[in-house]
């Protein structure tokens, strides 16, 4: 990572934090655990301020593998626990030995919770099965005005089970609507009387629903800020109905969508 990129994201992140926004993301897959790195140092002597989440590779979620795992990422992040740790997606390994090593790493105070991604309802119903009642602390999935697939079935079996829906790349990945576009118009028109931007309203209508969280990646201190901003941005039930029209949810599909 170049030296600019790095204290740019390094900025962005504790801009965040003074904005209250103390949920942390990353991954032992990001960057090969170079991110990791760079949150650890982000993070040197504001730990405390932050939610920090990490995530394992499913070629890693043995029982042994994970436990392995967990301790690298800590020691890259340079804390002694995570608030929430979760499987990045479902794998080979047994479903089992994977949560069966998240309770492990909970019950030694190595994490406080955790969580699943990019988890489909079926292989939410495994874990629930294997795991019991209010175990799983969430699961995190693609989902932006755009791609709102998850409505059908997902986001439903959350609010039933208590699980904590995490959003990711709530902006898509490269395909935010331009304001010349005519779904970006219906954004800006809204942004507009609302005193916001088209990304925060689009932020805003993700979090209509109270079991829903996002994470919106910002590489800057101005992007974080405005990100942050998206809380300030009260959108109506005319708001929510416009947005919807312009950016509807489709028919439900054979497979979870996922980046």
């Amino acid at each position: 990572m170049e030296r600019d990129n790095k204290s740019g994201a390094i900025a962005a992140l504790r801009r965040g934090l003074d904005l209250g926004m103390t949920h942390v993301d990353t991954a032992e897959m990001y960057g090969s655990g170079k991110v990791e790195e760079l949150v650890g140092e982000a993070l040197a002597g504001r730990r405390q301020e932050a939610f920090l989440v990490s995530k394992v590779l499913p070629q890693n979620a043995s029982y042994e593998g994970t436990l392995r795992a967990c301790e690298k990422s800590l020691r890259r992040l340079r804390t002694d626990h995570l608030d929430s740790y979760l499987l990045h997606w479902p794998g080979s390994h047994p479903l089992e030995d994977t949560i069966r090593a998240f309770e492990k790493l909970e019950r030694d105070g190595k994490i406080r919770s955790w969580g699943l991604s990019n988890f489909d309802v079926s292989e939410l119903d495994e874990a629930h099965e294997i795991a019991g009642p209010g175990r799983i602390a969430c699961n995190q999935v693609l989902y932006h005005v755009d791609e709102r697939a998850i409505e059908h079935a997902v986001l439903p079996w959350c609010r039933i089970h208590g699980v904590a829906l995490v959003a990711y790349s709530p902006f898509g990945s490269g395909s935010f609507p331009s304001e010349s576009s005519p779904r970006g118009k219906v954004l800006s028109a809204i942004a507009k009387k609302r005193g916001g931007t088209a990304h925060q309203v689009a932020l805003a209508f993700l979090l209509r629903d109270n079991r829903v969280l996002v994470i919106p990646k910002a590489a800057q201190a101005d992007h974080a800020a405005e990100n942050g901003g998206a809380l300030s941005v009260a959108l109506t039930d005319e708001d929510i109905r416009e947005i919807d029209l312009a950016f509807p949810r489709g028919r439900a599909r054979g497979s979870l969508p996922m980046l």
